[in-house]
């Protein structure tokens, strides 16, 4: 019986006893075949036609034979090889044979020789109607590929090595040009802004560790204006080359063909620019849950001296001054961090930071871009600049519209001093407030250190060049009476102004070490308060208890902040070499914050520095803080210092990081903390 697997072929004989010798050599050798004998030359073209043979064996008696049995196979199966059944093979024949268009000759008589020619020649031609059907596959994916950048409404160009080299004509449209743009460098397409974290995206999608992240980007538009869009993009090829493929989903064609008022319009809400109402609605809402971590402020920021801009340019096109400068704002801000028109020419944000100086940091920032952001108005070219007023939240018990007034008197007091910069709140009442707070804070924390309700919580550290470094930063979480977490930024503070830091660094080291020694990961990233660092009993307390705990000391990487090293450079530079002595690892965080920061790594041994958090919140569209990063970057690779990137929050900010060379990166965009599943032994 024939088995399903058999290959058709095809024995053209005089005589059926070469067809069955052909079958039984393969079949020794475990190919099974179905041989098809054909007596006389004029069956061999039905013969192809019908039963599809993958080979041709030709029992020819003279050359003449030959050449019309290939000149049929040529006009109706050109792909099916044809080998010369003779009685004798010898280098002479096979070389006739093959000129005439024969793959090779054998014979009954030598049956290794016959069976492995016979299994050479299926194997290539099987392979040859694999790579057909690919090619064929290809084109057809291709042809797909170019129908729908054809017919899609999403925006879509393909990049090459930097250069466009095809957009759809919803990207022309989107963009309102009519030429063709292939051959453009992409860069060209977008606003400077953007340079860095695109190429960073670019980077990284090549190397296909790019997962699907949308990109805030500014695209430049035909008519010179700015349109801020979401970037998606993805591995593609084009002409057996990589490239990558940008997308754009589309927008609504009416607001494509808006007016250019209409348009800027629909572009602040597109940024997230909430209405008043809305905007208080939301904040109300936010504010009713804890921040994650951090810090909260409420910053309002007002344009200055606008009546006169009008007077310049009129008060409609004012109208697309202030929604630029929307546009600036929402991108100085956080994804997830809330902004709304509050009235008149005033803007009002939540901000949500790791700390004071994070807060400040960004007022400065955003003061800079507005003041040397120049808009073409009316063939009119014009700045403003803007005042900003600044209300911390105070955790727990925040009023709004109590904060919102002390950012608003902020505001108005930095208008009074002349406008363009940024005034923090300092109420009468903070002194005595901090007193009545440290003292229902204090009791919580001692009362949580005697009864152990302190909690490890990990936030992962991820990886830029490579796979997962199993590398985690180690938090602490305070849980209440009543079973809830309470979050450092609620009793920190409290416990730096009351001698508590040591404490609870102890209680979080080790916890450390017990979490070490059985779940074992990585490396663990453990805070060290000043007041730790600067303690000369630390080190003896640590050795006892790594002692008891069993734990490897190179899982555990001990960090102090920048600011605490550069205070008190002796204390910190031999910490980090006793610690490194007993197989520790060492680190900075904040690095970049300081005014020496290269000189640290001269007199630190250091295996980490962490990227201040303050700089790299800011890098996405600021090329003079992308180039402070690079060159601290480069500082630490000089030094064979590792480099992770803080608080990153969006894939902008991971792309430009990316751009630089840093190797890690942690932050909520990375992943939030999660809970450590193991109780500290006290």
């Amino acid at each position: 019986m024939t088995g399903q697997n058999a290959v058709p072929l095809i024995v053209l004989s005089a005589v059926r006893d070469p067809a069955e010798a052909v079958n039984s050599a393969l079949r020794r050798v475990g190919q099974p075949v179905q041989c098809t004998w054909l007596p006389t030359l004029r069956d061999l073209g039905d013969a192809l036609t019908q039963i599809n043979p993958q080979l041709v064996i030709h029992a020819a008696d003279n050359e003449a034979e030959l050449t019309a049995a290939i000149a049929i196979r040529d006009q109706l199966a050109p792909a099916v090889p044809v080998l010369l059944l003779a009685g004798e093979a010898d280098e002479a024949r096979i070389a006739a044979a093959m000129k005439l268009g024969a793959r090779d000759v054998v014979t009954l008589a030598n049956a290794e020789r016959l069976q492995a020619v016979v299994l050479r020649e299926l194997g290539a031609a099987g392979t040859q109607r694999t790579l057909a059907a690919a090619l064929k596959a290809t084109h057809n994916a291709r042809t797909q590929l170019d129908t729908v950048l054809q017919r899609s409404n999403d925006a879509i160009i393909q990049v090459q090595e930097g250069i466009v080299l095809e957009a759809n004509p919803a990207w022309l449209e989107l963009c309102g040009v009519e030429d063709g743009i292939a051959g453009q460098p992409v860069m060209d397409l977008f606003e400077d802004s953007t340079h860095a974290a695109l190429r960073g995206a670019l980077a990284a999608c090549l190397q296909g560790r790019w997962d699907g992240h949308p990109l805030r980007a500014n695209a430049l538009l035909g008519d010179g204006t700015v349109l801020p869009v979401e970037v998606s993009m993805a591995l593609g090829e084009h002409e057996g080359e990589p490239c990558v493929r940008l997308v754009v989903p589309s927008r609504p064609r009416a607001e494509l063909k808006a007016p250019a008022a209409a348009r800027t319009q629909a572009q602040a809400v597109n940024d997230g620019l909430l209405p008043r109402a809305e905007l208080l609605a939301a904040l109300t809402e936010r504010l009713s849950h804890p921040v994650p971590g951090g810090m909260r402020c409420l910053a309002v920021i007002g344009l200055d001296k606008f009546a006169a801009l009008e007077r310049i340019v009129g008060v409609t096109a004012s109208e697309e001054v202030f929604t630029e400068q929307a546009r600036l704002i929402r991108e100085s801000l956080h994804p997830k961090e809330i902004a709304g028109r509050f009235g008149g020419v005033r803007f009002l944000a939540l901000l949500e930071r790791g700390n004071e100086n994070d807060i400040t940091a960004w007022a400065e920032q955003l003061l800079e871009r507005v003041q040397k952001h120049l808009m073409r108005v009316d063939e009119k070219e014009v700045s403003v600049t803007c005042s900003i007023g600044l209300s911390v939240v105070t955790p727990g018990h925040a009023r709004l519209d109590a904060v919102i007034l002390d950012a608003l008197e902020c505001c108005r007091k930095s208008v009074t001093r002349g406008g363009n910069q940024s005034l923090m709140s300092d109420r009468a009442d903070t002194e005595n407030r901090v007193m009545s707070y440290d003292k229902v804070w204090v009791k919580h924390i001692k009362a949580a250190l005697m009864e152990n309700r302190f909690r490890l919580v990990q936030q992962p550290i991820a990886s830029l060049q490579g796979e997962d470094p199993g590398m985690f930063d180690v938090l602490v979480r305070m849980i209440d009476h009543q079973g809830k977490e309470v979050l450092p930024s609620e009793f920190m503070a409290a416990a730096g102004r009351n001698d508590l830091m040591k404490n609870i660094d102890r209680w979080v080291v080790g916890a450390s070490l017990s979490f070490a020694a059985q779940k074992k990961p990585e490396c663990l990233f453990v805070r060290l308060s000043r007041e730790t660092a600067r303690d000369p009993s630390f080190l003896e307390w640590l050795d006892n208890h790594l002692r008891s705990s069993r734990a490897e000391p190179r899982r555990l990487c001990f960090q102090v902040s920048e600011e605490s090293a550069a205070s008190h450079l002796s204390e910190i530079k031999t910490l980090a070499a006793r610690l490194r002595e007993r197989r520790f690892r060492f680190a900075l965080d904040s690095f970049g914050s300081g005014r020496d920061s290269g000189g640290l790594l001269e007199a630190v041994p250091l295996d980490f520095v962490k990227i201040d958090g303050t700089l790299v919140q800011g890098l996405r569209g600021d090329p003079k803080l992308q180039l402070r990063a690079r060159l601290l970057i480069e500082a630490a690779t000089r030094h064979s210092v590792q480099t992770i990137g803080e608080r990153v929050e969006d894939a902008n900010t991971m792309a430009v990081l990316w751009q630089l060379g840093v190797q890690y990166i942690q932050g909520y965009f990375v992943n939030e903390p999660e809970e450590v599943v193991l109780r500290a032994e006290r």
